[in-house]
């Protein structure tokens, strides 16, 4: 009875292993897909026409603008970004010189410093002023003057810096500016 048992399983098996060597399994095979990361960029100029080595000299005239046009380049490879503009006054600078940062383009983070978002499409610019540069007071006297001259006031200067981040990332362009002020702080 063994000796049977063993024998039909014997050929139970040999069947198994003949049929189970001729089935055909269906398969397929795709393509690879090549995944290739490349490098992002976000790259801002800052140009004010006429600067010599990143400094311009202006005669102070009472009651005339001075025309002035500093303005942000963000280049057209760049990613959507938030621009920031930093504007330093000297502490005399006030009681010499007005001006007027386009507000319809730029908005205030905080004081001396304005934001604008940029989607890049082509080539942006960014201009500063919405008017064609700044005012020199009508108020202002020669013995001012005289005196920012003798060094007992200090010397009217405004100073732009212009800085940039990738717009992923920061809902806001304060969350942004935030960055950009630690990434700062490391430097």
């Amino acid at each position: 009875m063994k000796k049977t048992l063993i024998t039909i399983l014997a050929t139970v098996l040999v069947c198994c292993c003949a049929v189970g060597g001729t089935l055909a399994w269906l398969m397929d095979k795709t393509d690879s897909v090549v995944n290739t990361f490349t490098v992002g960029d976000v790259d801002i100029e800052l140009i004010e026409n006429g600067a010599v080595d990143g400094a311009q000299s202006f005669k102070m005239i009472p009651g005339i603008t001075v025309e002035k046009d500093p303005y942000v380049t963000v280049s057209s490879d760049s990613e959507d970004c938030w621009v920031f503009v930093s504007i330093k006054e000297s502490a005399s600078l006030a009681d010499f010189i007005t001006y007027e940062v386009d507000d319809t383009l730029w908005v205030e983070v905080e004081e001396d410093v304005w934001a604008t978002k940029v989607k890049q499409s082509a080539d942006a610019e960014l201009h500063l002023f919405s008017t064609g540069g700044v005012s020199v007071k009508e108020g202002v006297t020669k013995d001012m003057m005289d005196k920012v001259e003798a060094g007992t006031t200090v010397q009217p200067t405004l100073t732009f810096t212009a800085y940039a981040i990738q717009a992923e990332g920061f809902n806001t362009y304060i969350d942004a500016w935030n960055q950009v002020k630690i990434d700062l702080s490391l430097a």
